[in-house]
């Protein structure tokens, strides 16, 4: 990855910032750095992905955000990218203006209360609602995944037929939400999703900070204090417990199995 990223930085014509520090994504199948450019200040971003394994969603998501998604959410501009092939591996390298504050947190989990002012929340609340409004045919998760997923790491359920479906973000969490000024990272994977979808992973990521969590239903109470809302907490704890069974996330798991009795009104495990 470290010679792709080179590869990438001579052939898009920018220029490692001395002493730069790496950020590496989940897998390590991401890894970017600032740098400088023609342009202005950049960030480039390297991605990769085994050829036999593009999700075409999430592949082309950052380039199609750039493309749809309204002005008005606060977000990075993507300036251009460059794609290839090196043996059975894909390549795509994007160059984002860089952002001059940093995300809240280094993990989608934060490990500290933020202290994020009134403004900052009503930003975002202005920021989803701008989100929910853009036509799409992309999903962040499928009906299928749900019939199936659902009973499976909840047990029974009242249904897993999502009641409605909105455009979100679709990886809303710490790591990609900057402060104190908000910008949202992070656009591989936005798409259709159970209404009040983001709202929801924000608050499963932040079950380990009993604090954060109150603050977020009480900020995002217009969305998460609904029964859409609460349907859609079931599909975001869900989709990260079933994370926990491939080892990621495992400080969550007690916490979202208490939070899914309560929603579930069952006694906690």
């Amino acid at each position: 990855m470290r010679a792709a990223h080179q590869r990438a930085r001579a052939t898009l014509g920018v220029q490692p910032l001395p002493d730069a520090r790496e950020t590496w994504g989940w897998h390590g199948r991401t890894l970017s750095q600032p740098v400088s450019a023609p342009g202005g200040p950049a960030w480039l971003r390297l991605a990769c992905s085994p050829s036999s394994q593009i999700a075409r969603t999430f592949w082309d998501g950052s380039v199609q955000a750039q493309q749809l998604i309204p002005a008005t959410v606060p977000r990075p501009r993507l300036r251009e990218t460059h794609d290839w092939t090196d043996d059975a591996w894909e390549y795509r390298a994007e160059v984002y203006d860089r952002v001059t504050v940093g995300p809240i947190a280094q993990s989608p989990s934060p490990t500290a209360v933020p202290d994020l002012p009134g403004p900052w929340w009503a930003a975002l609340r202005t920021a989803l609602a701008d989100i929910t409004s853009v036509a799409t045919d992309r999903y962040t998760i499928e009906q299928q995944y749900l019939d199936w997923a659902m009973p499976r790491f909840l047990g029974n359920t009242p249904g897993t037929t999502v009641p409605a479906w909105t455009t979100a973000h679709g990886d809303l969490h710490w790591a990609n939400l900057c402060a104190p000024q908000l910008q949202i990272l992070d656009w591989e994977g936005w798409g259709l999703a159970p209404a009040g979808y983001d709202a929801a992973t924000l608050h499963s990521y932040s079950l380990l900070m009993p604090v954060i969590a109150e603050r977020i239903r009480a900020e995002l109470a217009e969305v998460l204090g609904t029964p859409g809302g609460r349907f859609a907490e079931l599909v975001t704890i869900t989709e990260i417990l079933h994370s926990t069974a491939r080892g990621d996330n495992l400080p969550l798991a007690e916490p979202l199995r208490q939070r899914a009795a309560h929603l579930l009104n069952r006694p906690a495990p």
